[in-house]
């Protein structure tokens, strides 16, 4: 074995053992960790380096990784599972499960990245993938499934539409048929929910024009169908709705799978805004009626994580963005959150938290004018507590 094999592999050992700490920024809302759960540099050496030193005398990297993030998260028999995007340094991104038995800290790739089933041969890049356990008994992956537009001579132009796996213990998939959306020409960001509405499949949907461009979409959609292995929507419904001048101006997309609570539906979704540096991404919270999924019934204002000092730098600067969050037997809350394109965090808050946040934050006023009668007055019942 080459001797530099030795020093990557240690180096990559106490990566892994290293403890995870609270930051000390405070919001009350939830605790940030101070170091990612997932970087480039958690991928085993034996995935990046021919180690026969025949082919390999110089112990080059011969398969780089560019970046882990995006990761669809669940708990299994009290370990931690997140399925993370991981790019190659040739750009196409692919799945592969990370576990461990701390929510925290200490995720290993298992030896072998997904295999996913090889049915739509138009494919070229998937990602992106959430986590449903659904009442029916399976665990269901949706992901983005990108295609190049053939009928366009630029090549960055592609198709989006949303895949759809499933399986029941991470290590063997069954691919069905690719979500159809009788509205919508493209599909990116679909969560499929976790209960049976109607004794139908329900999906939420981000309707786009184009790849890039949500045009006529005009937030976050709803829709139903009776076959999941050929999943048709016919029709959907507009559930957070983009607005002028907000976090969610530009665009804004489902993210983790929606968390069940006594009082609604919560749902950590991601909010997009054009700036002069570029579009700015930011994770936001909204709940849904029990009753009826499709019904906003609160609308905290503003955004709930925001890329924060290391956060802010990477492939796609000044982004932060989750598909995977994990709910524990005792109503802790990971969500589970990439910053930049690049790497993966973790936030902890509580149920009780989660709950008192989404429903006793008050909505956005919409009007700078509006705004400064909102805080005028929490300022004025503040000043009179402090002078009592």
């Amino acid at each position: 074995m080459h001797p530099q094999y030795y020093a990557e592999q240690e180096k990559y050992v106490k990566l892994i053992n290293r403890k995870n700490e609270k930051s000390i920024n405070y919001n009350g809302m939830y605790d940030r960790y101070v170091y990612p759960v997932l970087t480039n540099e958690h991928i085993p050496v034996f995935w990046r380096y021919d180690l026969d030193e025949n082919s390999n005398p110089f112990f080059m990297e011969r398969l780089g990784v560019n970046a882990v993030f995006n990761s669809g998260a669940i708990e299994l028999n009290g370990k931690y599972y997140l399925i993370a995007r991981v790019e190659g340094n040739d750009r196409k991104s692919f799945f592969a499960v990370a576990a461990s038995d701390s929510p925290v800290e200490g995720f290993c790739f298992w030896d072998y990245p997904v295999e996913l089933p090889d049915t739509y041969k138009s494919e070229t890049n998937v990602y992106d993938m959430r986590l449903t356990k659904h009442e029916d008994g399976y665990i269901y992956g949706v992901f983005c499934s990108e295609s190049r537009d053939e009928d366009n001579s630029d090549l960055s132009a592609a198709i989006a539409e949303a895949g759809i796996v499933r399986t029941r213990d991470l290590k063997t998939w069954e691919r069905l048929n690719n979500l159809k959306t009788l509205q919508s020409p493209q599909q990116r960001n679909v969560v499929l929910h976790p209960e049976f509405v109607g004794g139908r499949y329900m999906f939420y949907t981000r309707p786009m024009d184009g790849f890039i461009e949500t045009g006529s979409g005009g937030g976050i959609g709803v829709g139903l169908c009776d076959d999941i292995t050929n999943a048709i929507i016919d029709e959907e419904i507009t559930t957070s709705k983009r607005k002028y001048h907000t976090i969610t101006e530009a665009k804004n997309g489902a993210g983790a799978v929606p968390i069940k609570t006594g009082k609604g539906w919560i749902h950590i979704a991601h909010g997009v805004r054009n700036t002069a540096a570029g579009l700015r991404y930011v994770i936001y919270v909204f709940a849904t009626d029990l009753q009826d999924p499709t019904r906003v019934i609160a609308e905290p204002s503003g955004y709930y994580i925001a890329p924060m000092g290391e956060e802010r730098v990477g492939d796609v600067s000044n982004v932060v963005f989750t598909n995977g969050a994990i709910v524990t037997e005792d109503e802790k809350v990971y969500i589970y959150y990439a910053s930049s394109d690049t790497r993966l965090h973790v936030a902890e808050t509580t149920i009780e938290r989660l709950i008192d946040y989404t429903f006793n934050t008050p909505s956005d006023p919409l009007r700078s004018v509006n705004c400064v009668i909102q805080r005028s007055d929490l300022i004025r019942r503040n000043l009179d507590i402090l002078n009592k």
